[in-house]
């Protein structure tokens, strides 16, 4: 493909993704976040496609329909996130380009659908630490986490924990997952990051990363519980569930190779009609994708502190 081409296909998926946008902001279907651009944002994703490959290592705007490709960008613009701050980023599956967010993304999401939040953190809790929690009308809220530097050690994770608080700082839902139950989250997995006799795989992110993904599936299921309970008339929640449906629904696909030669741009509208899938999944993880996600989050928690 010709810088040219790439020209063309750039100029074209953004009027078009632009375009859309400005429809919905038009009939105030779409309220974007303060000082969010999504001109700014678009140029962050071209300049992170022109680099992103699929699993035979061609590059993903060669091989991805330019509808995907266009409808993940809108997804993106819709979701008011930007690749350039590790809240989102674009995995190749099949022919289709996917839209993935980072726990980074999934923060800003949830705190966007629920203007009473302040923050999201996650922590793992590792043997030897002291947690205390209480059952508050059928909700689990962390009360107490102890932990001593000499416990850090991702090879004794016992369990993860995410939490939501509010503008004076009140602890409002948390989420607490067993190694049991992120191993079992895990299980569903394409990549197959838990082996047969229970224990990681060493070549996945999993056990590479394993604090990391225990802070990421911990925080979607946090997160699925607050965007669940938005309206599902609000646009920005039919473009999440939309994802996250496409994501298992085209790591499917791509599994018995059916690709498409279709090269029309239809940008379907993101609607409620699809419910997400309820299995606790982190569908379509890759390894190296994942690897490049949680190297570039744990750079930027060196730089910000610890937590988001």
């Amino acid at each position: 493909m010709t810088a040219k081409d790439l020209m063309v296909i750039k100029k074209e998926t953004a009027d078009i993704v632009l375009s859309k946008v400005q429809q919905f902001q038009k009939n105030g279907e779409l309220d974007l976040p303060p000082n969010y651009s999504a001109a700014n944002a678009l140029k962050s994703a071209w300049l992170v496609l022109q680099e992103t490959v699929d699993r035979n290592k061609k590059p993903a705007l060669e091989v991805c329909t330019k509808a995907s490709i266009a409808n993940a960008l809108l997804d993106m613009v819709v979701q008011g996130l930007n690749p350039a701050k590790l809240q989102a980023y674009f995995i190749v599956r099949g022919n289709k380009l996917c839209m993935d967010r980072s726990y980074f993304g999934t923060k800003a999401v949830c705190l966007r659908v629920n203007k009473d939040l302040d923050d999201i953190y996650a922590e793992v809790v590792y043997a030897g630490d002291e947690l205390e929690y209480n059952i508050v009308r059928g909700r689990r809220i962390i009360e107490r986490h102890k932990q001593k530097f000499t416990n850090i050690d991702d090879s004794k994770i016992v369990a993860a924990y995410a939490v939501a608080v509010d503008k004076e700082g009140e602890v409002v839902r948390s989420e607490l997952m067993t190694l049991p139950q992120l191993k079992q989250a895990w299980k569903q997995s394409p990549m197959n990051p838990v082996m047969d006799n229970g224990e990681l795989n060493p070549k996945s992110a999993h056990a590479k990363f394993t604090g990391e993904m225990a802070k990421k599936s911990v925080t979607s299921r946090l997160a699925k519980h607050i965007i669940n309970s938005s309206s599902d008339a609000d646009l920005v929640i039919a473009s999440v569930k939309r994802t996250d449906e496409q994501s298992v629904e085209a790591e499917a696909e791509a599994e018995v190779d059916e690709f498409s030669n279709s090269e029309v741009i239809d940008i379907e509208r993101a609607n409620g009609d699809h419910q997400p899938n309820e299995s606790e999944l982190d569908p379509g993880e890759m390894s190296d994708e994942e690897k490049a996600e949680i190297m570039a989050q744990e750079a930027a928690e060196a730089s910000e502190g610890p937590g988001f």
